[in-house]
């Protein structure tokens, strides 16, 4: 007979971008068997190379899955796909759901498993896609304490997995934390390379100065580093961290509390995306503090 444990099931995941695929290629490596859609196609289908099956649809992606995983933009297009895929899902399905969709973007999502039967676990990630692949992330998880067990394969082929408790919402808030400290550090760090510029400081000569010491940090250092060699290829899309810096602010307004800083970020952040750097890692920011862009290709820039 054989095993029908949600781990020897096929994992659905939902959304392919950067995150998505990455995920996708380390559940194959370890040995899950795994089917992908994405909305654009053509995004899912090199997944096909790493022994992914792609589905033309969520439906049939999710159908017979023991686990879905969810990766998408939002909390309204995570819906719109999970309402999509109901024909395919079944009572007790365990949905992991990864994307950063805020507090009241949990709401509906939490409400569509109560309807299907769906055992859903919050599942945030606290690092790039990049580390996914290799099977290193930090995921933030809050859900039923029954269903750890089943999920724990899936889990562990992603990287560590935090337990914040079975309350909805607990794993989405500390994320939206971490992910202000993140959107500090980065926006710091663009702000200050463009500062360096704008007064003709070397900016090696800054990185060098701090390098080791407690004004350095990780993300200073390999953020500067996309900047000053203008590799924009994404760790965190630009676009994606603007739609994380509305989702903080929005958050603390409805906390009562009032940030300063990170209404700005967030508009510095739709500022660099209306020149274009969208889809380019969030340290494209940089350009925002000048008023014309081309990538770094020897524009004329004057003040934002």
């Amino acid at each position: 007979m054989p095993d029908e444990t949600p781990h020897a099931l096929p994992v659905a995941v939902l959304g392919t971008g950067t995150l998505g695929s990455a995920m996708a290629r380390a559940l194959s490596a370890a040995g899950l068997a795994v089917r992908a859609w994405n909305r654009t196609a053509q995004r899912a289908r090199p997944l096909a190379g790493h022994g992914v099956a792609v589905a033309a649809t969520p439906d049939e992606a999710v159908r017979g899955a023991g686990t879905v995983l969810t990766v998408l933009s939002d909390g309204p297009a995570t819906l719109d796909v999970m309402r999509a895929a109901a024909p395919g899902l079944a009572e007790g399905t365990c949905w992991l759901q990864a994307g950063t969709v805020g507090p009241e973007g949990l709401v509906p999502l939490v409400d569509f498993a109560g309807e299907r039967g769906l055992r859903l676990v919050e599942t945030p990630v606290l690092a790039t896609g990049i580390r996914a692949g290799r099977g290193e992330l930090t995921m933030l998880a809050a859900g039923p304490g029954a269903v750890r067990e089943r999920v724990a394969p899936v889990l562990d082929a992603l990287g560590a997995t935090r337990w914040l408790g079975e309350e909805p919402g607990a794993a989405g808030r500390l994320k939206l934390v971490a992910d202000h400290w993140m959107l500090t550090l980065l926006n710091g760090t663009a702000e200050t390379l463009a500062l360096a510029e704008g007064l003709g400081v070397d900016p090696g000569t800054f990185l060098g100065a701090v390098a080791g010491g407690p004004l350095d940090a990780t993300c200073l250092q390999t953020k500067a580093r996309l900047v000053l060699e203008g590799a924009w290829e994404a760790a965190v899309p630009l676009a994606v961290a603007r739609k994380d810096a509305d989702l903080i602010c929005r958050a603390a307004r409805t906390a009562g509390v009032r940030l300063d800083a990170m209404p700005a970020v967030a508009e510095r952040l739709r500022r660099a995306e209306a020149q274009g750097h969208g889809g380019d890692d969030a340290a494209a920011s940089f350009y925002a503090a000048f008023a014309a862009s081309d990538y770094g290709r020897g524009d004329a820039r004057g003040s934002a």
